[in-house]
């Protein structure tokens, strides 16, 4: 049986990670896919640098690659250069430009934020280490933990019911089991309690 918690981890922390890509590669005229159109193009060899070796790697359609080349190639990132030998295939370079542009970009400041928070603690499961990952980048960016309901501060048993707190209502089962726009993590209630 697959491990649905560990996809679901990985896959919040790819929202959390893309959600602070786009916003930083907005304010250069940029998508997180076209930088990773430039990175891939930065490392790999002779043999693996047209747009069908892109799409591979990135595992995206042509189609998208193609309308990324487009963009970068207007906005002198890259150039094509027919092959010497098979002129139906085309060659993609960095210019200058897109070289001093992937030297200026710095690692997203919230993974190495994360990172800190996570420095010298010690994991039992993959499960566990994600867990603390995402929680740790909920942190650096201010994010909401969008958790599951039973895990919040503000879930607690009220005459043999489900109840929240924060809104004072009544739960059911299946709420108590789904994830919430308004979880607080109980260690981030306690940390807000012991900083007053």
């Amino acid at each position: 049986m697959p491990n649905t918690t560990l996809f679901k981890l990985i896959e919040r922390i790819n929202n959390l990670v893309r959600s602070e890509e786009r916003k930083k590669f907005a304010a250069i005229g940029l998508q997180p896919v076209h930088i990773q159109v430039l990175e891939y193009l930065s490392t790999c060899n002779r043999f693996s640098d047209t747009p069908a070796a892109v799409a591979d790697y990135l595992g995206l359609t042509k189609g998208t690659v193609s309308q990324s080349i487009q963009v970068l190639e207007r906005k002198n990132y890259l150039t094509k250069t027919p092959d010497t030998e098979d002129g139906r295939v085309v060659h993609l370079a960095l210019t200058e430009l897109a070289t001093e542009l992937l030297a200026e970009l710095k690692p997203i400041e919230v993974l190495e934020q994360a990172q800190r928070l996570l420095d010298g603690q010690g994991f039992s499961t993959i499960e566990a280490a994600l867990h603390a990952v995402l929680v740790g980048l909920q942190k650096a960016n201010q994010a909401r933990s969008f958790g599951v309901c039973h895990s919040c501060v503000n879930f607690i048993e009220k005459d043999r019911h489900y109840h929240c707190k924060l809104t004072d209502l009544p739960l059911t089962r299946v709420d108590s089991g789904k994830i919430c726009r308004e979880h607080v993590l109980l260690e981030d209630a306690s940390e807000q309690s012991q900083s007053r």
